[in-house]
């Protein structure tokens, strides 16, 4: 059974260290505690003994040693026997042992570990990810080091420098966006410890890493023009729209081109007359898709650029008496993006046709490969493309083993 335990310092708020060996956690977290032993300064940083190594250490210099740290008493006053030369020896002795300590805050884990830091974990797909890159690394025989940012740049990168301080085999990294990730590479590659992106790549620059991202225009492309073949299906063109998510984000962009390629292509079936601005949020894709219904009452597709927005859709569907089953008089042509549990219920219950599914578990596995095969030093590209899959009303019995948002489902559904 594995151990998962707040580590007490150098990490950050939020910070654990899972670890396949318990005693290897043990091991780590003792290793924190003796470094906090060290004798702190004014700025909260570890002071050497005042005259060095060399010099022996003065009665007077007011300096308090990890034998005082520990309950243990220093150097005593001299006395008629001899004690100054014992308190020479005891100053020594008390130098060795914060070298020692010292070097030990520096040296690295006891087993190999992955430092792996997450902007948030807000929604299913990242604790599906962060749980499926656990269970890589414990696979593999490695502990890891969690961080989790809460949508705080500045905190992710003091994270990040926390495991390159620590030492640790690699790093990966969910961002906050492009922009505020990239000291973070420069920081890693000064430390040559690899350093890979999950499913968010970072703006173009000389800063070295690997991003590990789902084919956001290939997989929503693939949805729509199963989406486009139902359109056709019913024999008249049928009017659509789309649910854009925030395009200060990569990934919405790729969606929405994906979206727009396929709509093109199936320019005879279906019409867009509404493309909905989100930004990823809840409420105004509720607002945004309740107007398009009043506007267009007969409108017939709809696809979000993200599951996360389905209850939404599924809520302005309802107020509209739209919300049917696929084969139901008035059903609307419903598709997604992400392939999360709410999708999966949908498709089992009938409402959802089709979403496109980032496959997390081909993500996860291909980040820790990526991440070790830099260490070993074999040629990496930049950019590894997760395919993805489309899961819809005829394969869903045979791809759902493989849909994350079917094994949450399944997970929750059996109490788990």
């Amino acid at each position: 059974m594995k151990r998962h335990d707040v580590v007490p310092g150098g990490l950050g708020r939020g910070s654990v260290i899972t670890s396949p060996d318990p005693r290897a956690t043990r091991v780590a977290l003792s290793n924190d505690l003796s470094c906090q032993a060290l004798p702190r300064d004014a700025k909260g940083s570890s002071s050497a003994p005042p005259e060095g190594l060399g010099g022996g250490i003065s009665r007077d210099s007011g300096w308090t040693g990890p034998e005082e740290s520990a309950g243990v008493a220093g150097p005593s006053s001299p006395d008629s026997n001899g004690a100054p030369a014992q308190d020479k020896a005891r100053a020594v002795a008390i130098a060795v042992l914060t070298l020692a300590l010292a070097i030990g805050c520096q040296a690295k884990p006891a087993v190999p570990t992955i430092g792996v830091a997450f902007e948030t974990l807000q929604t299913e797909f990242w604790v599906a990810a962060i749980d499926a890159i656990r269970a890589d690394l414990t696979g593999r025989g490695y502990a890891m080091a969690e961080a989790i940012a809460d949508g705080d740049a500045n905190r992710q990168l003091e994270q990040v420098r926390s495991f390159i301080a620590r030492r640790v085999d690699g790093i990966v990294v969910v961002p906050k966006d492009a922009k505020s990730i990239i000291p973070m590479i420069k920081a890693a590659n000064e430390a040559r410890i690899p350093i890979v992106l999950f499913n968010r790549p970072p703006d173009p620059s000389d800063a070295k890493s690997v991003a590990v991202v789902a084919d956001n225009l290939g997989i929503a492309r693939a949805t729509v023009d199963h989406l486009c073949g139902l359109a056709r299906r019913t024999g008249k063109k049928v009017k659509a729209a789309i649910l854009v998510g925030d395009l200060g984000d990569v990934n919405a962009i790729g969606r929405r081109d994906g979206f727009d390629q396929a709509a093109a292509a199936c320019a005879d079936a279906m019409e867009v007359v509404a493309r909905i601005p989100t930004e990823w949020n809840q409420e105004k894709a509720l607002a945004g898709v309740t107007n398009a219904l009043q506007a267009n009452p007969d409108l017939g597709l709809i696809f979000t650029s993200s599951d996360f927005m389905l209850p939404s859709i599924a809520s302005a569907l309802k107020g509209a008496g739209r919300y049917r089953k696929a084969g139901e008089e008035g059903h609307v042509i419903l598709g997604g993006f992400d392939g999360d549990a709410t999708a999966w219920r949908m498709i089992e219950e009938g409402t959802l046709d089709a979403t496109g599914v980032q496959d997390v578990y081909f993500e996860a596995k291909a980040a820790i490969e990526a991440l070790l095969d830099v260490k070993a030093g074999k040629a990496v590209p930049p950019v590894i493309l997760d395919p993805g899959f489309v899961i819809h009303q005829g394969n869903k019995a045979e791809m759902a083993p493989r849909m994350w948002g079917a094994r949450v489902a399944g997970k929750k559904a059996g109490g788990a």
